[in-house]
């Protein structure tokens, strides 16, 4: 076949093509869900420190940040397939890798391999968006986005229950089996991209995003070990940001960028990708905190002893509600203007975070909170696909999508380390478990974030474009569950 399949509904790999979209987005779920619930049980397993075994998770968020706008670049040439498929299997051999009981460094190792495919997603949204129809590429677009955020909820009590049946090592051949189902799947029915011309890759801009990046997030994760006025961090974190910043001009000046930063003087697009960057961040840094207080033992005088299986069901609601979120969004926008959907979404997680603060004396609490901050998350995941592909070119959807991606990548990584790097500063010497009160500043953090969020997108996006791209994306995330039944 020559061109991307159009709108035939008929087809057998037309009709398919939704649901192996839908299961790389849940690829990458699963990916992320073989992280949290499983960081105090990496650490027992592997004698590591809980802040050492919180890389398991980290590694894999930093690497699909790093990767992420390199893939998207390339998948806005003819090379998508092939990428998409690399990918698979480099997330194939690095569940290979996990699985194999060959000390943490293998882990590690492993760990970051998977971290490739959370660069999936966008391509899977530009996939969606060339080869369907535009009835059926809006709804498939949203459904995209909620997956990934829906997912973590689902994939988290399957692999705990799993890892507490079978024991550690089972959860990523479990990861091994749904990445070669996954692979399967699209070798039989993605279609080959657009014809267009191969974009040239920005090696440089990659290499100054990447070590970035990798040296802010680790500077975060050792400042405790290091000391916040340790010379070689501030060193390390001045010559991140310098990176960065000269990453920025290069990415401006170049004429053929790794991520078209022009795109962001759209204040449309600026807010999407600012509300990604922190729903990222205050999405894992509840998740981290969650996993953690409630498998804490009760002697510590606070926590659970849950087992990784129940740590898991504790995230049930989240999941369930995020999708619930994409059904809410268009009555929502219909009834109050669309101008209050971003803002309502962060003021729901704004009040997740405040109930973990002040209220978690009861499992049942904990519960509810978590179904409290899966509508918030879920929310706004589900409004920003279509804030970005209605405000960008066709050809630069890969890479816009991307670029959107690495930021919740990052929001991601830095909630991670942020959550193990405030507990550490709670933690008295000697001894292997935070006080409790290092929960409630963690949280008080993100209720500061969130505040500041809620005024940057009531203010932001000018009044003209909100209406537009905001009206697509409630459209699309009106009917993601029948589209995936298609």
């Amino acid at each position: 076949m020559n061109s991307p399949v159009t709108g035939d509904p008929r087809t057998g790999r037309q009709r398919a093509l939704v649901p192996v979209l839908v299961s790389l987005g849940m690829l990458v779920a699963v990916v992320s869900s073989l992280g949290a619930p499983l960081v105090p049980t990496i650490a027992a397993e592997e004698h590591v420190s809980l802040n050492d075994a919180q890389w398991s998770l980290t590694v894999t968020l930093l690497v699909g940040a790093v990767v992420t706008p390199f893939m998207g670049r390339l998948g806005d040439g003819p090379r998508r397939r092939p990428v998409i498929l690399g990918a698979l299997v480099a997330v194939l051999t690095g569940c290979f890798l996990a699985a194999l009981p060959l000390g943490f460094g293998c882990l590690v190792t492993g760990r970051a391999l998977q971290g490739i495919g959370l660069g999936l997603v966008p391509l899977a949204i530009a996939t969606a968006r060339d080869a369907l129809p535009p009835q059926r590429s809006r709804p498939a677009v949203a459904l995209l986005s909620i997956t990934t955020v829906a997912g973590v909820g689902l994939g988290y009590p399957l692999t705990g229950v799993i890892t507490e049946s079978f024991g550690l090592y089972a959860g990523f051949w479990f990861g091994a089996a749904v990445s070669a189902a996954a692979l399967v799947a699209a070798v039989v029915v993605l279609p080959p991209a657009p014809r267009r011309a191969a974009p040239r890759l920005d090696v440089p801009g990659a290499l100054l995003l990447g070590a970035g990046l990798a040296g802010l997030l680790l500077a975060l994760s050792e400042a405790e070990v290091w000391g916040w006025d340790s010379p070689r961090l501030l060193v390390l974190a001045g010559v991140c940001v310098l990176l960065l910043a000269v990453w920025v001009v290069h990415e401006l000046r170049t004429a053929r960028p790794l991520v078209d930063l022009r795109l962001t003087r759209d204040r449309t697009v600026l807010t999407a990708n600012a509300t990604a960057l922190v729903a990222g961040l205050g999405m894992y840094l509840l998740l981290s905190l969650v996993t953690r207080f409630v498998q804490t033992p009760r002697e510590a005088g606070y926590g659970f002893g849950a087992s990784v299986a129940l740590t898991g069901l504790v995230l049930l609601p989240f999941s369930l509600a995020s999708m619930a979120a994409g059904r809410v969004v268009p009555l929502v926008a219909r009834r109050f203007g669309t101008a209050l959907v971003l803002p309502l979404g962060c003021a729901v997680s704004l009040a997740a975070v405040l109930a973990f603060a002040l209220v978690r004396g009861q499992l049942w609490e904990l519960f509810a909170i978590m179904a409290v901050a899966g509508f918030g998350i879920g929310w706004m995941f589900a409004v920003m696909p279509g804030m970005i592909v209605g405000s960008v070119p066709a050809h630069e959807t890969g890479s816009a999508m991307s670029f959107n991606q690495v930021l919740r990548y990052v929001g991601y990584s830095t909630g991670s380390v942020l959550s193990a790097t405030v507990l550490e500063a709670h933690t008295v010497a000697g001894r292997i478990l935070p006080t409790g009160d290092g929960y409630r500043t963690a949280a008080l953090l993100a209720c500061g974030v969130w505040a500041a969020m809620i005024l940057v997108t009531a203010v932001l996006p000018p009044r003209h474009r909100r209406a537009a791209a905001t009206d697509a994306a409630p459209a699309a995330a009106a009917a993601p569950l029948k589209e995936a039944r298609r």
